[in-house]
């Protein structure tokens, strides 16, 4: 009998230490655009993560200085299963709230897209191209870059285009300069969309500045440093994307062009090591960022 409440206590603790390990690693990786919550659930977030350590000890302090019976060994057995349940379902709900919120900034930006023909699934490629470069990240960039918060930004990139008038978006040929400064406040106007959003708080900066060039030439004169990584990783995105893409006022380009004229500009417009691994990635891997919606 004692062997087996020895069991059930060691096996109890075992799944409260794995409980504990799982829901840090999930407070750490909680931290994106759709989970960042307010001081207090912070706040809970902690005290939940104090309260499982609390309950680990009085196992371990059960298990050494007390004399259990059987049915307690129970109770902490199946009580640390109970938790596993709890924190699998956590998680699973969680997972499903942000791909659902994910489907609906989908449909949100297929509205801007189908104001212009000419960006017709363009936030969607932009998406694709930019998590296929965050997957091939150095390990040391990777980790600085929460992969959620930065696929909300590619999605949301060119949502403050809905506050560029339709004559100027689908105008077939070249904007005058007037016109060029009003298509330039775009990404300042998205920013002020989202900005009532607490928890975009972080991509915003990514958002704004993802035309700025690292010669100092982009649209609101940011160069080099002063330019946030992850907006740099938007930039060849997007440049890919414009190259590739079918316009009214241009043909497609091909993937081996669109590389060509990346790398000549890389360490003036674009990033030239992101530049490096957008072409270190094969082929086939790329062309699979294109959305059917996108004729190429």
């Amino acid at each position: 009998m004692n062997y087996l409440i020895n069991i059930l206590i060691l096996c109890g603790s075992m799944l409260m230490v794995s409980n504990i390990i799982r829901y840090y690693v999930f407070m750490r990786s909680n931290k994106d655009v759709l989970s960042s919550g307010n001081r207090f659930n912070r706040i809970f977030e902690k005290v939940a993560l104090i309260l499982l350590i609390f309950f680990l000890i009085g196992y371990i302090l059960v298990a050494f200085l007390g004399k259990p019976d059987l049915m307690v060994a129970c109770i902490l057995f199946f009580g640390s299963v109970f938790v596993a349940i709890m924190l699998t379902l956590l998680f699973r709900l969680t997972r499903t709230l942000k791909e659902n919120s994910l489907n609906i900034a989908k449909t949100l930006i297929s509205v801007v897209d189908t104001r212009d023909p000419n960006l017709k699934g363009h936030s969607r490629y932009v998406q694709n191209v930019t998590m296929l470069i965050y997957d091939h990240l150095p390990p040391e960039k990777k980790a600085g870059i929460n992969g959620i918060s930065l696929e909300f930004a590619a999605l949301m990139h060119d949502i403050g285009k809905l506050g560029i008038p339709e004559e100027i978006l689908n105008k077939p040929s070249a904007l005058t300069d007037h016109e060029w400064m009003i298509m330039k406040n775009h990404p300042m106007i998205g920013v002020d969309i989202l900005r009532p959003l607490d928890s975009f708080k972080e991509i915003l900066p990514w958002i704004e500045y993802h035309h700025e060039r690292l010669d100092g030439k982009g649209y609101y004169g940011l160069s080099a440093d002063m330019i946030p990584y992850p907006a740099k990783i938007l930039s060849v995105a997007d440049t890919y994307s414009a190259i590739t893409m079918r316009r009214s006022y241009k043909s497609p380009r091909t993937y081996e062009d669109a590389i060509k004229i990346m790398k000549e500009v890389a360490g003036l417009q674009l990033d030239r090591e992101l530049v490096e691994i957008l072409a270190s990635i094969p082929k086939e891997e790329v062309l699979k960022c294109v959305p059917e919606s996108v004729e190429v």
